[in-house]
């Protein structure tokens, strides 16, 4: 008992270095979305509202990217695309519904914290303590971390020039990847993260930001629920290694991410 204490120490503790690791990579890309979005026609408080009341990166970008190539009257196509690539976190709320337990009020506060890094760091854990505390610090500290440098960035906007040059959204995308890598080590998951790849590069070129996303994912879903080239269910001898196996306190079907 008390090693396994130590044990669930031990990646509690794991869990938070991770998440406060992709909160510190994430967060230091809302410069660019800061000075994109003045640079696109709106001022530094609404560039701040935005951040605070939508809270997701992607479809924050695709709203003031539309905003600011077709002015106001570009408008409903920005929140329609902002709305498409919103509805992944739908899934992921669904994904993490276990995680996060029964309580109207907790629910509804998770909510607004379930995006892309906050549900990976969480489901790179293997123990419910360790999953729920990578999935608030995660959140939490992007949250306040993105809406800082969103702030930095609508204030300094032409003083920093163009942001990516520094590299900065290569490195959200680093640390999202580096929490994917240790999942792929069966066939199934590679298979899925090669196709959805693959689709989502095919796509984005002739469709609206946000349906190519949505494709994907689909793909991925289709796949986990048919548990195509995934392992059957085993026992006894048969039943996969603990590394391999999901928790017992998240249910879920074999096949799933």
């Amino acid at each position: 008992m008390h090693f396994d204490d130590a044990h669930e120490a031990g990646e509690a503790r794991r869990a938070v270095r991770e998440a406060l690791g992709v909160a510190l990579a994430t967060s230091a890309y809302g410069i660019s979305f800061g000075a994109l979005a003045v640079a696109s026609g709106l001022d530094v408080w609404q560039t701040c509202v935005l951040s605070l009341l939508m809270f997701t990166g992607g479809s924050q970008f695709a709203f003031v990217g539309i905003i600011g190539a077709g002015g106001l009257a570009a408008a409903p196509s920005a929140i329609a695309s902002a709305a498409l690539l919103g509805v992944r976190n739908i899934a992921y709320g669904i994904r993490m519904s276990p995680v996060i337990g029964p309580g109207f009020w907790r629910r509804a506060a998770a909510a607004h914290f379930t995006i892309d890094e906050s549900t990976a760091v969480s489901l790179a854990q293997t123990s419910a303590r360790a999953r729920t505390l990578g999935f608030w610090v995660t959140g939490i500290g992007i949250y306040v971390g993105w809406n800082l440098s969103t702030l930095a960035g609508a204030l300094l906007g032409d003083v920093l020039g163009d942001p990516r040059t520094y590299g900065l959204d290569a490195a959200a995308a680093a640390a999202f990847l580096a929490l994917l890598w240790p999942r792929l080590r069966a066939r199934q998951p590679i298979v899925v993260g090669i196709a959805a790849a693959v689709i989502a590069t095919i796509l984005t070129p002739v469709m609206m930001p946000g349906l190519p996303v949505i494709i994907a994912a689909a793909v991925a879903i289709f796949v986990g629920w048919t548990n195509w080239l995934g392992r059957k269910q085993a026992t006894g001898s048969d039943r996969p290694d603990a590394d391999d196996a999901e928790p017992d306190d998240v249910p879920e079907r074999e096949g799933l991410p």
